[in-house]
Parts: structure tokens; C-alpha cells; sequence
């Protein structure tokens, strides 16, 4: 069992992981939180940025109501800000936000706003902070992270393939990519801790084949190594066909089916993990309330696919799966020719 106390180590861990984002003496800091955040990364947060000499403010908003028709644990996008003008004011007028709201900024509507205004944000995502500690970011993630993302946004397809069956085609002609390395020191920029991760947003009409999800895949909204395979059937961009014996497809089926919206059948991003120090077999060690899976996301050689919102097609939906699957080759095609970033789960790059 992991206690919830203030650790030397984890303060420390925190101030690598600002000092990376250029937190100096004198620099205000807004420390965003809802009433539903980790409130020890909240404190953790906080003394660290004292240690550093910067000037720290705790700008704590109400967890929204839940309004979803299934237990929710992640979407994506934090709702808790709400457009609400003082707290966006605030956010616009500092220029380091840490994002410590229980989903986080990254697809929040109110997002490009903020970056307009020129603030760097960085999101922690809502792990204990022992994964945090053992996940904090090196120099060698940027250089390697920056590399692929620029193979991806050159690419004008890619192709997922398995021995387990897998056989997907994704048009990224028009695609949105990014790429996190676990900090952000620029203005107008937004990174999560832990990084490692390449992600593409393809446009709509872009996303056609067969993903088989194997035994041992993970589906993180339900924080659950699967058991028995899952066959996803995808068409124009969605799931059409969810097939499989078991918990696990049933799981699925009756998710997706709750929100009765067809976008939460839709591709949201692809892409693979980058991070040699996030561990697969992390899930089994955490009790549920103490991850939020992004190590998972994270670890080196898995093909990362998300099903929900996506801004850049026109979609949107609370309803969002996250689900790392092993053993899959990726394969980037396009006028620089053809390049393997993971070859049957090991990365290659």
C-alpha cells in the first residue's frame, strides 16, 4: 500500500520536472486544482515551486456534476473550468499553469484560448506521485520524441498489422500529430508528465480495418488487462463490429452502446509509446484509485489506439477508450519513402 504523505523524494521529483520547464525565482505559477484533484501532487506541486523561488497560487474550482449515462473515469478533457471567465482570466494572466484538474487540459474546450494568451501549461496527470517519481523525463525524450513526430507529420498513411490478425489502414494525409516528452518550456505550449507518447488525429474518413485487441492488451477506461481477445471491426472511421467471447467484449458492447451517440464509436488518435521506463505490467501493481494509467500509454513499442472525441474530424463525445496494444508492427508511408517505427512491439526508433 502506498501512503499518502509528503516524501523529500517526490518534492525533488517535481522540481526536476519544473525546473525543465524553465520555473525560475519570481516566476508566478498558477496551480490549477479541482475539488476532485490528487491533493497531495497538489502539495507536492506547491513545495516544490517554493523550493525554486517561484511564487505559487492554488486556484481550486468545483468537480462538476457528473451528467454522463456510465460511470466515467477518464474522457480526456477536463470539464471543471466551465468557461468561467475569472478563472480564465487568471490562467491568461500567469505564465507557467500546472495542470493538476482530475483529466486534464489537453482536449478541454477552453485550451486554445489559454495558449493564445501565451501561457505554457503542464498537465501531471492524476497518478501517485511514486509513478511520477519513477516516470520523470530525461534528456534523451525530447531529441527522440521530436524525431518521430516529424516521420509522422511527413507520412500520408500509416499501417498497423499483428500476428494476432490486425490488419488497419489510417489515412494521415490531413492529420493532427503531436508528440510529448514530459515537460514544456516554451510559451503557447502544452506537455503531460509522464510523456514518451506520438499521437495522429487523423481527419474524417481516414481510419478502415481489423484492430484485435489479444489477451493481455489493455482497456484503461476499465483498467483491466483483457482476458480473452476482442475483434474491432472499423468503418469510416468507426467501430462497427465488436466481436468476442467473454467479459471483455461484453465490457465493450455495452460502454459504447450506453452513450448512444455514434461518435463515442469513433476514432479518436493512434499512435505509439516512446518511453523505455513506463512498464507494462504497471496496472497490476496499482490499486485503481491510484492510477490513471498513463504509464501504460506510455511504454516503449505499443500501438496506442483511442476511440471518442476528435476535435480535428469534428467529433465529440465523453465516451473515450485508451487502449495500448503489444505485439503490433507500425509502419509510416510517404513521400520520404517507408519507415517502421515498432516492429512486432519493439520500437524501433
Amino acid at each position: 500500500m502506498l501512503a499518502d504523505r509528503i516524501e523529500a523524494r517526490w518534492i525533488a521529483a517535481f522540481e526536476g520536472v519544473f525546473r525543465r520547464c524553465k520555473a525560475e525565482p519570481g516566476l508566478p505559477v498558477a496551480l490549477l486544482a479541482e475539488s476532485q484533484s490528487r491533493a497531495l501532487n497538489l502539495d507536492l506541486a506547491e513545495l516544490a515551486l517554493l523550493r525554486l523561488g517561484c511564487r505559487p497560487f492554488r486556484l481550486t474550482v468545483p468537480t462538476p456534476a457528473q451528467t454522463a449515462p456510465v460511470p466515467v473515469r477518464s474522457t480526456g478533457a477536463s470539464r471543471a473550468l466551465a468557461g468561467h471567465p475569472s478563472v480564465l482570466a487568471a490562467l491568461k494572466a500567469t505564465p507557467f499553469v500546472v495542470d493538476l484538474t482530475v483529466e486534464g487540459l489537453l482536449h478541454a474546450p477552453e485550451l486554445p484560448e489559454l495558449l493564445q494568451s501565451g501561457c505554457r501549461i503542464l498537465m501531471i496527470s492524476n497518478e501517485h506521485p511514486e509513478a511520477l517519481e519513477r516516470l520523470a523525463p530525461d534528456d534523451a525524450m525530447e531529441p527522440r520524441v521530436k524525431a518521430a513526430v516529424k516521420l509522422a507529420r511527413a507520412a500520408t498513411a500509416m499501417r498497423v498489422t499483428s500476428a494476432a490478425g490486425t490488419a488497419l489502414a489510417v489515412n494521415l494525409a490531413k492529420a493532427v500529430t503531436a508528440g510529448v516528452w514530459g515537460w514544456t518550456d516554451r510559451p503557447g505550449t502544452i506537455a503531460h508528465w509522464p510523456g514518451g507518447v506520438v499521437v495522429s488525429f487523423p481527419a474524417a474518413h481516414s481510419v478502415n480495418g481489423t484492430l484485435v485487441l489479444d489477451a493481455g492488451d489493455v482497456n484503461l477506461t476499465f483498467k483491466r488487462y483483457l482476458e480473452r481477445p476482442v475483434v474491432l471491426t472499423l468503418e469510416d472511421d468507426h467501430v462497427t463490429r465488436i466481436e468476442g467471447k467473454g467479459t471483455d467484449a461484453e465490457l465493450m458492447r455495452r460502454y459504447l452502446a450506453a452513450w448512444g451517440d455514434r461518435a463515442a464509436y469513433a476514432v479518436s488518435h493512434v499512435g505509439w509509446g516512446m518511453n523505455h521506463a513506463a512498464r507494462y505490467e504497471a496496472l497490476a501493481m496499482y490499486d485503481q484509485r491510484d492510477t490513471n494509467g498513463t504509464e501504460l500509454r506510455a511504454f516503449a513499442g505499443n500501438f496506442l489506439f483511442s476511440t471518442g472525441a476528435n476535435e480535428f474530424a469534428g467529433r465529440y463525445t465523453e465516451g473515450h477508450f485508451d487502449i495500448p496494444v503489444r505485439g503490433c508492427t507500425i509502419t509510416l508511408d510517404g513521400p520520404a519513402g517507408e519507415h517502421t517505427v515498432v516492429q512486432a512491439g519493439e520500437l524501433k526508433l
